[in-house]
Order: C-alpha cells, then structure tokens, then sequence
C-alpha cells in the first residue's frame, strides 16, 4: 500500500508524467461525448430493441466504445482501422515487400506501415458504415433515408471513425498505453452502470445461484487472465568478456524474457473481426425477396448465434492469430542477431541459426498455453449463454479480458515512465 501510494504522488509530482495521464483523460473525455451526439433521424425505442436482440451489434458497440448504443457519429468506432491493421498484419506474412518495411527498415519504415493502414481504414469505414446504415434502414430504426441522407450520414460515420483513429493515435503518442486499446476500454466500462441496472431490475431471486456461479467464474477469469499475462519463460544469457583497444568490457549473466502471452487481447479482436461479417452479410440479405438468399441469410444467423460449431471456429481463430500474431511482433532471427553483435549466447547453444531455432522452438511452445487460454477465455460466455440460456453474458467473457489486460498493460506503462524518472 505505501509503494502504491508513493507511485500516486510521484505521478503527480512529475510534470511530464503529469502531462501525459491528464491528456489520456481528456481525450477519453472528447471521446465520451463523441459518443453522445446521435445522427438524425433515429428511433430510440426500436434501436434499443434491435441492439439487444442482435450479438452482432452488441459486438460492434464494443468495438465502437459504446457509439452504438445511440447511434452516434462515432458509431463505427476503431473498427475499420483495427481490420486494416489486420490486413496489413496478413500482408506482412504474403509480400516480402512490407515484411521488410515493418521488420527491417526501422521506424521510417514502421511510419509507412501505419500510414498505409490509416489509407486502407478509410474505404473499409465507407463499406462498414453504408451496410451497418443499410441494415439500420431496413429496420425501420432510421426510417426510408433518401440518398442524400443516405450519402450524408455515410460522410458523418466517416469522419467519426477516423476521427476516433487520430484519438487513439494521439493518446499513444502523448498519453500512455495504447490509444486503440483505451478507447475500446472506456467504452466497455461507460457501459457497466447501464447493464448493472438492467440486471437489478430483472433481477429473479431464483437466479441468485447461476449469479454466484458468474461471480466466481469472473473472479477465475481474472485471475487467469493476471497470471497468463504476467507469466514469463526465462532463457538464460551469458555476455562474454569484450576487450576493444585498451578498454574492456566484463562479462555477465542475465536472462531473456519470453512472455507466455506474448499477443495480448489482439487475437480475441481479430477473431470477432472475422467473425462478424458472416452476420452483417445475413442482416443484410435477411429483407431478400427470394427463397434462396433468405434461406443463405437464415443460415448465416443461426450460424453466429452461439452454435457449437461456432464455438469451435471461434476457439481456432483465436488460437491461430495468437500464434499469427506473435510470429509478427516477435522476430527469433532479428534478436539472435542482436545477441550475436552484442557479444551475448546462450549457454550450450551455438549463436546464430541455432539460437534463433532455439528461441523459435521454446516461443512456439508456451505460446501454446497463451493460446488455448485465451481461447477458452472468449469461449466460456458462450458455453454458458448455451447451458444457461441467458444471452446478456454472451460477450462478457471478452469485455472482460479485454478491460483486465488493458489495465495490466496500463500499469506496466505508468511504471516504466516512473522507474525511468527515478533514475
């Protein structure tokens, strides 16, 4: 408790980090009342029924920190730029042209990488923002639009989603943590009084048991999730003793950490990414005339509505992007040769090709473990919504995982600026 108090003062204390925690909040403040301002012509009462009724949505109002719930001129959220990051992710792996630009050419070339994803975010906003506003229409929850409506509302979802990705942008640059993950963060907690109050007054004493059930499983959740994070695998290192003219440098020993999760809650929004254009396609198609599409788009519904078979395509997603994922941000080559120029081996491992194989195969294993755990994480409210039938907890699971790591992450930031200005 002392620590923790003497780290609030310094906090306070220092200028800079004082800067920097206060800009975070002011932008999360903007972005809040982004949230608040709807665009025209809305049905309160249908839209509220249709959100609620409807996974695919309540998937997207994370996504948008909660702009959907009221329609906002954010309502599109960090969406779009998190599928062009995803994008850009793949072609990293495909073309050798931007593998080389995101992994060799240094942070000019990391500039480029980011540039070319805020350029890609805008037409998948356009693409987004039209079906989202179509399927809306079609509702009846933003009436008959005209297409200069239709046209001016698209410009204004636009705008909003990639204002909300200048945000994200600003906040990691001059604020602490990640932008994107933040926003994302304030929306789910803006969202707690709200669904707290709708449980109190549908609250059945008969479910008082399958309440504490969720509580405990809640506490569990959080307790894996702190632990799988923090977890780490050290490789032992052995600097040799370097002599370079007449001076000379000691040797030592000290350790390589490899986290257990090195992908964080990035597959968990990757796999919801892919998983929601199967549902927007059925929404989209579900006022079809015809037998087939209505049959197709039945069929798309259904199949995202907690089928078992979802569960498993979801499982496998989320395990195949944490391994995606930490194969691009984690390169065993790149830090076998920077141990290699440092004058640093691991005991009874030859440097080079063998280190790196050495590292490679250590990563792939425990990143087994990050894997299935954070795919039976996003799973689990799913098997229960199925068991329980209760659907208000279909995407709990993952609200949750994705509020605890960003906090995790948050203070391991705020304690890296602190420990920097203590020495």
């Amino acid at each position: 408790m002392q620590n923790f108090i003497s780290k609030v003062k310094v906090v306070f204390q220092d200028k800079s980090l004082r800067k920097r925690i206060l800009f975070v909040i002011g932008a999360l403040v903007t972005f809040r009342l982004l949230a608040t301002i709807p665009i025209p012509g809305i049905d309160a009462v249908a839209l509220s029924r249709f959100i609620s009724n409807n996974q695919f949505l309540g998937v997207l109002n994370i996504f948008s920190g909660g702009g959907l719930t009221n329609l906002s001129i954010i309502m599109l959220g960090v969406g779009p730029y998190i599928t062009s990051s995803i994008i850009m992710q793949l072609l990293t792996i495909m073309v050798p042209k931007f593998k080389a630009l995101y992994n060799e050419e240094g942070e000019a070339g990391r500039k480029k990488f980011t540039q070319y994803s805020r350029l890609i975010a805008v037409p998948l906003a356009a693409i987004q923002g039209f079906g989202l506003l179509t399927l809306l229409a079609r509702q009846n929850i933003l009436g008959q639009l005209t297409g200069f409506q239709m046209a001016s509302n698209l410009i204004v979802v636009i705008a909003g989603s990639i204002l909300l990705m200048w945000i994200g942008e600003l906040i990691s640059e001059f604020g602490i943590g990640n932008g994107v993950s933040l926003i994302i963060f304030a929306g789910i907690i803006a969202n707690i009084p709200s669904h707290v109050s709708q449980m109190l007054f549908s609250f059945d004493v008969s479910q008082i048991p399958l309440f504490i059930i969720f509580l405990v499983l809640g506490i569990i959740v959080i307790a894996g999730v702190v632990v799988i994070t923090e977890a780490e695998h050290p490789i032992p290192v052995t600097y040799a003793k370097q002599v370079r003219g007449i001076s000379s440098t000691a040797g030592g020993s000290t350790y390589l950490p490899l986290r257990v999760n090195q992908a964080g809650v990035i597959p968990i929004i990757f796999a919801l990414s892919i998983l929601l254009f199967p549902q927007m396609i059925g929404n989209v198609l579900s006022t079809s005339t015809h037998a087939w599409v209505l049959s197709l788009s039945h069929a798309l519904v259904s199949f995202t509505q907690g089928t078992w078979l979802y569960m498993v395509l979801y499982f496998v997603l989320v395990f195949l992007f944490t391994y995606f994922y930490t194969a691009v941000t984690f390169d065993p080559e790149a830090l076998s040769e920077n141990l290699q120029k440092n004058g640093a081996f691991i005991p009874g491992i030859r440097p080079g090709a063998s280190t790196s194989a050495y590292i490679s195969k250590v990563l792939n294993r425990i990143t087994l473990l990050g894997a299935i755990f954070l795919g039976l994480i996003a799973i689990l409210p799913l098997i229960m919504r199925s068991l329980t039938g209760i659907t208000a907890i279909a995407m709990g699971g993952t609200a949750l995982l994705i509020v605890v790591s960003v906090v995790l992450d948050l203070i391991k930031k705020v304690d890296a600026q602190i420990s920097m200005r203590e020495y």
